[in-house]
């Protein structure tokens, strides 16, 4: 059986992946900062036939979480497939770069790309080991945002950290032409974090992370290239191209994808 490993999976886009996942037979470890909504969000995963779900609380920015993660992933038989989905925006709610508090910015980049990195780093090896799973290969999926390519006033901050993990995405595939490697962005959704970024937005006309999740997992279960997908490009099309285009998507400009 194949197993995934969720971050920031407590509650909206990572929740709901790792309930589409569930739903698919995938064993699971998943991880967020609050322990009792992890617990909660882990005993409904658990109630899919057969599924073996590992919930361990905790912050991705901490080496040793990050180690305890790739741990019970080895306890439950290798992992195939890493999610790095958790996230933070630096500051609640958002704000011009001029009012950027730099110890938010830091916390930011901590989480959503040492972390993230981190992780890829710690597991690796059992990356590297995978193959017969439901991806044809150790993969990892890393979320994204339009913040990383479209300059968004008030989402400098943000922005920044996602740009920084599509590269290291994009390097990645470089270096470990073995393993798929996607950097999705899936557009703004109705999630507690879209409300804390833009209190005063109305997000009643946003897709659910319920309705975004099983586009995204298309990376997956079509095994597409590596490369960089929109959750509105997957939703029409494959959205990986020819050898020389992996994982092309369907523009970037503004307003084509979304913000998370």
């Amino acid at each position: 059986m194949s197993v995934a490993m969720v971050t920031g999976a407590s509650r909206g886009l990572g929740r709901a992946l790792a309930g589409e996942l569930a739903a698919r037979g995938w064993d699971l470890v998943v991880t967020a900062r609050g322990a009792r909504a992890l617990a909660e969000a882990a005993s409904e995963l658990a109630r899919a036939p057969g599924v073996r779900v590992t919930a361990v609380a905790g912050d991705v920015s901490s080496a040793e979480h990050r180690g305890a993660l790739v741990a019970a992933a080895r306890a439950l038989g290798g992992l195939d497939l890493l999610v790095n989905n958790a996230g933070a925006l630096g500051t609640e709610p958002l704000v011009a770069l001029a009012a950027q508090p730099l110890d938010g910015l830091r916390e930011a980049f901590e989480v959503n790309v040492v972390g993230p990195l981190g992780l890829v780093q710690e597991a690796l090896p059992l990356l590297r080991e995978a193959g017969a799973g439901a991806a044809g290969a150790g993969a990892v999926l890393n979320i994204s945002s339009d913040a990383a390519v479209v300059a968004y006033g008030t989402w400098g901050a943000y922005g920044a950290t996602k740009a920084a993990g599509d590269l290291l995405s994009a390097v990645l595939t470089v270096e470990e032409p073995a393993l798929r490697v996607w950097w999705a962005d899936p557009g703004s959704m109705r999630t507690r974090m879209m409300a804390a970024a833009e209190p005063g937005e109305d997000l009643a006309g946003l897709p659910s992370p319920q309705e975004v999740a099983p586009v995204l997992l298309r990376l997956v279960t079509e095994g597409l290239p590596s490369g960089r997908y929109t959750a509105q490009g997957l939703g029409v099309t494959a959205a990986g191209a020819g050898a020389g285009e992996p994982g092309a998507e369907p523009g970037t400009e503004p307003d084509a994808g979304g913000r998370r």
